[in-house]
């Protein structure tokens, strides 16, 4: 299938309002993002974000955060963004963080249609308990909290049940690819890239440079085109 888009606003022209979004990329990928910018661009709201990292002011999804397209946030980390911690305590953004071991693996489920599995004992520590709080109110007190998770003992050991996470976009890099949306990521950008397109209904891809389908090594493709909907090409940054 040939899912090449003249530019990135056609990519992601019909990303609705309410969309949950996987960003992929590993630390501070993706403030050159042209998908990222062009889904800005198209004003669209209420946008539920799953992400490795929003941890920078300026970076990635932040222009998303700060002009108020988005609604919720599920990451590993919010690190130094202010204007998220500002966002959250003001009750304007709903943030739920897990850890980066729990986060691959609920991805991976969500891809391979597990909807729900247990996971080791780290994350009975952090989560279980629930009542976390997600969402601040107005007034400064606290309207979601963290639901309580169920435990269980297998083998002598406690587990938690977590859920697998699946999106309705994707917005993927690669460094190349072909115009069929075989794709090679090259360095960080192979972390969390993969397990996105997987576990999204609809997987968008920006490519650092598209070549022909003959000139990408089987071998070498961590991305197959079977995951991959739509395909533009970055532009210069």
């Amino acid at each position: 299938m040939d899912g090449l888009m003249t530019t990135a606003a056609a990519a992601v022209v019909d990303v609705w309002t309410g969309s949950s979004i996987a960003v992929g990329g590993f630390g501070l990928w993706g403030g050159d993002s042209t998908l990222v910018k062009a889904l800005h661009d198209s004003g669209v709201g209420d946008l539920r974000l799953v992400s490795d990292y929003s941890g920078l002011v300026g970076w990635v999804l932040d222009p998303l955060i700060s002009d108020g397209q988005v609604r919720r946030v599920l990451a590993q980390d919010v690190g130094e963004n202010t204007e998220v911690v500002k966002k959250y305590l003001r009750g304007e953004l709903e943030v739920e963080l897990t850890s980066r071991d729990t986060l691959v693996h609920r991805l991976r489920a969500g891809g391979q249609g597990v909807r729900a599995f247990y996971a080791p004992e780290a994350s009975v520590r952090q989560t279980s308990v629930g009542d976390r709080p997600w969402k601040h109110d107005t007034a400064g007190g606290v309207s979601v909290v963290s639901p309580r998770k169920d435990i269980r003992r297998i083998c002598g050991a406690a587990y938690t049940l977590e859920r697998g996470i699946t999106t309705d976009f994707a917005l993927i890099s690669a460094w190349k690819g072909d115009r069929h949306g075989n794709l090679i990521h090259r360095e960080s950008d192979r972390e969390l890239n993969h397990l996105f397109a997987l576990s999204s209904r609809v997987t968008i891809a920006e490519v650092e440079e598209l070549v022909e389908p003959e000139d990408l090594d089987p071998d070498s493709v961590h991305t197959p085109g079977t995951l991959v909907h739509r395909l533009t090409v970055r532009g210069p940054d």
